[in-house]
């Protein structure tokens, strides 16, 4: 299945978004991790009941902190 992770064209095999999460480098859980799907923000605790379709846009951003 064909889907965007921060505007890169991914075949993933997995589904759910949190293996998409996992696959893409990023372990659960990380505080400093937002992820939305499609221009919605998932809350952490749905991640792993979130089922992706074909052509969706996940976006994954980490927060930093500095001065």
């Amino acid at each position: 299945m064909i889907i965007f992770v921060n505007g890169e064209q991914r075949d993933v095999d997995g589904t759910m978004l949190s293996q998409v999460v996992t696959d893409h480098g990023k372990t659960e859980p990380r505080r400093d991790l937002a992820v939305a799907v499609n221009g919605s923000v998932v809350p952490r605790a749905r991640w792993s009941q979130t089922a992706l379709s074909e052509g969706a846009k996940v976006e994954m951003v980490t927060a930093v902190q500095g001065g």
